[in-house]
């Protein structure tokens, strides 16, 4: 059994510091197995206990997995200097004190974002050497041409004469001016750039999938969900992109129509 005292567990796991934790537990706040506790320094097993802070159930698990529906006009940082951050959107009570983005959409692009406090995690993610999978769905200011496909799988020269891995594009149903990108890397700006170095303008970008993690269609622009195990290890799977883009090309196509994005 692994030990803990029950105010590191409830610590590590929410946004209450110790203090607090303390004194919630002297008003009688806090649950063990179904009981009132009030000493926060009891030991519990960190595995099998179940713990409620306030009526809420604290899970077992050290960290925690976020799949936020970003929003535009969020910055994917834990410093809101810039704007808003995307911080703001994790409800209280799965917020913990350490979550960070892991990884970037720019402030005017949406979609799929993984907020966690799991730090070797998020280095594997975001590692060069994984080349992790994400898929985009981009609207662009002009109708989209043949010739991208072979331009992108050939490694596009940006305007600063920056090389991209290869990568693959095609175009969305329902629209000649919506297109999905899969990229293997993530340079700063890069779908963006990508299009201008073909002679076109991304009006609107939205990540659509991380690895084989799809962004739920039931999960509305600005919410967010906790990931089950599958989910996360979903994170580092691959997907076929053809199939992707046949399956839900119709689905994610009509969110930006209907969202008139």
């Amino acid at each position: 059994m692994a030990q803990i005292r029950l105010d590191k567990f409830i610590s590590e796991r929410t946004e209450y510091t110790r203090s607090q934790i303390k004194e919630l537990a002297a008003k009688g706040r806090i649950r063990l197995n179904g009981e009132v506790v009030k000493k926060s320094d009891t030991k519990i097993d960190s595995e099998s206990a179940k713990v409620e802070v306030c009526g809420q159930r604290i899970g077992s698990s050290r960290y925690k997995y976020i799949l936020l529906n970003k929003p535009q006009d969020y910055v994917c940082s834990t410093d809101g200097k810039d704007g808003e951050t995307v911080l703001k959107l994790i409800p209280p009570e799965i917020r913990t004190k350490g979550m960070f983005p892991a990884g970037r959409l720019d402030k005017d692009s949406l979609g799929a974002l993984l907020i966690t406090d799991d730090g070797e995690l998020a280095h594997n993610l975001l590692s060069p050497k994984h080349h992790i999978p994400k898929i985009y769905i981009v609207k662009l200011a002009r109708p989209f041409e043949n010739n991208y496909i072979n331009k992108f799988e050939t490694g596009l020269t940006l305007a600063d004469g920056e090389t991209c891995l290869p990568a693959r594009v095609k175009k969305a149903e329902n629209s000649d001016k919506l297109a999905f990108v899969e990229l293997h890397e993530g340079k700063y700006h890069q779908v963006k750039r990508m299009f201008a170095a073909v002679g076109n303008h991304v009006e609107v970008l939205m990540r659509v999938s991380l690895g084989a993690l799809v962004l739920p269609e039931k999960l509305a622009i600005g919410e967010c969900m906790e990931l089950l195990h599958k989910d996360v290890e979903n994170l580092f799977k691959e997907q076929d992109f053809e199939s992707f883009c046949d399956r839900y090309s119709p689905i994610f196509s009509a969110n930006l129509i209907n969202n008139q994005l």
